[in-house]
């Protein structure tokens, strides 16, 4: 029976008394993390806080993204290939989310965004250097990019090391190779400090895996998954590109880039195009 003052009396079990213990916020830093929220507008525009949170939130899941990434190259690079699909999986919900937040966003008119955009000055989402490490990490990698964090040694840091280290896909090829899959040996062998390039080479391998499903299941299976991480990147690039189109039209980056056409560049790069390639290939 509801209660007749429309009250949930507080459970005498309840914690009450934090003097000891460690609370909720404490926990989570919440007074630094609510405290980070700092517009810059002069006089402070109501829709400012939205662009931070919006930008905030979105580097803390691509801080969740690094980490299971990362810890998926290590359990490729270890034959644990079921951990590391089980943290691809964890990073495709993430990318769902990253992805409907642009609706959010979508939700700032031009009129508003213009009010305060000026305040950014050259700041940019262009230079999320987390954003990056997702790509050198998927494969995307270009050392060029690390130019543009030379004022931030962690940045830098974290970038330099990326480039240097094996992909996702690398390890994944590595994996297949140790499995007994003929992977040619200069895909083995090539400098992982670029980006990754069409091999054609590589399609007949895969079309062994796709065409006899059954008796490659595990293999079959991480394909499938690295599809599936590849498209939904591109989805979040797509949505990228309509919500700025929506909100600035053509106008230029506040980071110097041509806006809008450089975004709609980047829905041609990829990760692993020997993925796709082989859809045209299978015929059973």
């Amino acid at each position: 029976m509801v209660d007749a003052t429309n009250t949930r009396p507080i459970e005498d079990e309840v914690v009450r008394d934090f003097r000891t213990a460690m609370s909720y916020g404490q926990y989570l830093n919440l007074d630094q993390l609510l405290g980070a929220q700092q517009p810059v507008s002069e006089p402070e525009h109501h829709d400012e806080l939205l662009f931070i949170i919006q930008h905030q939130a979105a580097e803390l899941w691509l801080k969740l993204v690094l980490h299971e990434l990362r810890t998926a190259c290590e359990h490729l690079a270890g034959d644990r290939l079921q951990p590391a699909l089980k943290g691809l999986a964890r990073v495709k919900h993430i990318q769902h989310t990253l992805t409907e937040q642009w609706s959010v966003l979508a939700t700032l008119t031009p009129t508003e965004f213009a009010q305060f955009r000026g305040f950014l000055g050259r700041s940019s989402g262009f230079q999320s250097y987390q954003y990056r490490a997702v790509e050198f990490i998927l494969g995307n990698k270009n050392a060029e990019m690390l130019e543009v964090f030379r004022h931030d040694e962690r940045a830098h840091a974290l970038l330099s090391g990326l480039l240097g280290r094996p992909s996702i896909y690398d390890e994944f090829l590595r994996h297949l190779s140790r499995c007994g899959y003929p992977i040619p040996a200069p895909l083995l062998e090539r400098d992982i400090s670029r980006a990754h390039t069409y091999a054609p080479e590589l399609v007949p391998v895969f079309r062994q895996i796709y065409e006899s499903a059954e008796e490659n299941w595990e293999a079959y299976e991480a394909c499938e998954e690295l599809v599936d991480l590849e498209e939904n990147f591109q989805f979040w690039r797509f949505r990228h590109l309509k919500t700025v189109e929506r909100t600035i039209g053509f106008k230029r980056g506040t980071g110097g880039s041509s806006g809008v056409p450089f975004l709609r560049d980047a829905l041609d790069l990829t990760f692993f195009p020997e993925l796709y390639a082989v859809r045209t290939e299978i015929t059973r």
